[in-house]
């Protein structure tokens, strides 16, 4: 409308001697344009010179029988309404437009959740990788109850990577005299160990780790002979959880595909003309009991650190590719004590109590700024959150 007004302004007059002059189409759009507004209008207003002019020459080629349609009855009903519809879609359009495309690149501004993307998506910012150790545990987060849709609410794991990705590896570098692919080459299987124990499926599900076993050094028979025994007998004096995470299908399912994971790798010189691998890793596992329809949602805590090493096979007896391991600790959070099955046993809050009072001391799973303390195997704790 805007542009039509500022056209009919900016044009110049065309020359009105002559009753023979015909009507051009712009002078005839204005003069019933103006026909409306002024027929609308609450205050009548007088015409304007320009529309006096053009209403006397109309008349006079209506006299001749010349005049165009509709000049006298102004636009017809059908063209008002369009025009009123398109003067409608500009004013809505515009800003209906510009709130789209808000919420296109920022959705979390919507209230509620409107795409079914649940809190965690909406309030968790993804950590960085941890590089160095960290100097106090994860600050608190809101004590919300886990669910089988949303399993690590309440949990500062939200935040956390899932699954490998949480397992980083650093930039690899010659050390000693070991080359950057030598040392990528024992940063690489400790990684496949780590997984394999703790991340497949399978290994979950309480079968064999497979990967894992094959990449320690064959030399370490007292190792494998301890680890076999432990997976196919378990006991106190051999039990598989040292080194693998496992649980009982016939009493556990992951609730959700995802398992929470957060730690850092590092390597030097070792002695013995070895490459030295240590690593420390967090676990964060949701868990649902078996039975169908399950809701419950509990979470099991696993914290390895491990020390690994890729000796010279030109120098040791040691089998290329594979590494030697030399120390792992463990720490479990929210485990039944005193159980040597071979699985672990979360605890479910509408469980009840069925072991005996805990006598250790209370911990926080999720504190990675200190060391696992090595006489908590002791005693049984108490886990300040899960």
């Amino acid at each position: 409308m805007g542009k039509v007004c500022a056209g009919v302004v900016g044009k110049s007059p065309e020359d009105d001697s002559g009753s023979g002059s015909s009507i051009s189409d712009e002078e005839l759009r204005a003069f019933l344009e103006e026909s409306e507004r002024g027929a609308n209008a609450s205050v009548r207003k007088e015409p304007s010179a320009r529309a006096r002019m053009v209403t006397e020459r109309l008349r006079q080629q209506d006299a001749r029988g010349e005049a165009p349609a509709g000049w006298r009855t102004g636009p017809v009903a059908g063209e008002r309404r369009a025009d009123r519809k398109r003067r409608t879609w500009a004013f809505v359009g515009v800003p209906v437009a510009i709130a789209l495309a808000v919420v296109a690149m920022r959705p979390s501004l919507l209230p509620g959740d409107p795409f079914g993307a649940g809190p965690e998506a909406l309030s968790a910012s993804p950590l960085p990788a941890e590089t160095s150790v960290p100097t106090a545990a994860p600050d608190e987060v809101d004590p919300d109850r886990p669910t089988v849709d949303r399993p690590f609410a309440g949990s500062p794991a939200l935040a956390w990577a899932d699954g490998e990705a949480g397992i980083v590896l650093p930039p690899a570098k010659a050390v000693g005299t070991w080359s950057k692919a030598q040392v990528e080459q024992a940063l690489r299987q400790t990684r496949k160990l780590l997984v394999d124990a703790n991340l497949d499926p399978v290994t979950l599900r309480g079968g064999r780790p497979e990967t894992a076993l094959d990449v320690i050094e064959p030399q370490q028979k007292d190792l494998h002979a301890r680890l076999n025994a432990a997976l196919n007998r378990p006991d106190k004096e051999h039990d598989p959880l040292t080194l693998f995470s496992r649980f009982d299908p016939r009493e556990l399912r992951l609730a959700g595909d995802v398992v929470k994971t957060r730690g850092r790798m590092t390597f030097t010189a070792g002695e013995d003309a070895s490459v030295a691998v240590h690593a420390d890793y967090t676990f964060v596992y949701p868990l649902a009991r078996a039975e169908k329809g399950a809701t419950e949602v509990s979470r099991a805590i696993v914290r390895r650190v491990l020390d690994v090493r890729l000796p010279d096979p030109a120098k040791y007896r040691a089998t290329p590719g594979k590494i030697s391991v030399r120390n792992y600790q463990l720490d479990i959070g929210n485990s039944a004590c005193d159980v040597y099955d071979g699985f672990l046993h979360p605890n479910f809050s509408t469980s009840g109590p069925t072991e005996p009072a805990p006598t250790g001391p209370t911990v926080d799973p999720y504190d990675r700024s200190k060391d696992i303390d090595a006489d908590r195997g002791k005693g049984c704790g108490v886990v300040s959150r899960s």
